[in-house]
């Protein structure tokens, strides 16, 4: 053996060797990495679904693709802020909850409405106060007249703060648009029974 082979045979053993550790190591590895179950929508949800559980689905995703404030469990009950697409992942973001209504006094709930009229809802921005009105359950022919149709409406809630206003979507053919207001329990209940001919007027306080 020359001289030069001698000085190579002591490297290559050294890479040999480390070359049979990670083989090892390899082969004792269990796998790839362990999925991680979230929760995602089961069908096209729209904005202010209280979510039940034929609304969601279990998802299991490899860790890089696991959004930021995935949710794994206890979604039952909760309001959807925004709409989702099946088998998009539930995260906080999209959730009606704690974070929208940091800043409120205690007692404070979210409480996602339906206002008839779409356009009114472009008007309003995250802070402004609005009344909510209820006008007349139908346009039958024994109401007033087009000019006089709100002259029945009557005030469900007065100078309640606009929490966000979820962005358009494809909303599975429902009409007019969702409002998120910050209420006491009261008022949302008063809201919740007060029907779906909704309309809204900005206040000044």
């Amino acid at each position: 053996m020359n001289a030069r082979a001698a000085r190579l045979r002591r490297p290559l053993a050294a890479l040999f060797a480390a070359a049979a550790a990670g083989l090892a190591l390899t082969a004792l590895r269990p796998g790839a990495a362990p999925s991680v179950r979230v929760l995602a929508a089961a069908r096209d949800l729209p904005a202010g679904t209280a979510l039940g559980t034929a609304d969601l689905r279990a998802l299991d995703l490899p860790p890089p693709a696991v959004p930021a404030g995935a949710v794994r469990s206890g979604a039952a009950g909760r309001v959807l802020a925004g709409p989702m697409r099946r088998g998009e992942p539930l995260t906080d973001a999209r959730l009606v909850g704690n974070g929208l209504l940091r800043g409120y006094g205690p007692g404070t709930v979210a409480a996602p409405v339906r206002i008839a009229d779409a356009g009114s809802a472009r008007l309003l921005h995250s802070g402004d106060r609005v009344d909510v009105l209820a006008g007349p359950p139908s346009a039958g022919s024994d109401l007033p007249r087009e000019g006089d149709r709100w002259a029945e409406a009557r005030v469900v809630v007065s100078g309640v703060p606009v929490v966000t206003v979820p962005r358009p979507h494809d909303e599975s053919g429902q009409e007019g648009a969702l409002v998120v207001l910050a209420t006491d329990r009261a008022q949302a209940q008063a809201l919740a029974g007060a029907g779906t001919a909704l309309s809204i007027t900005i206040t000044g306080t």
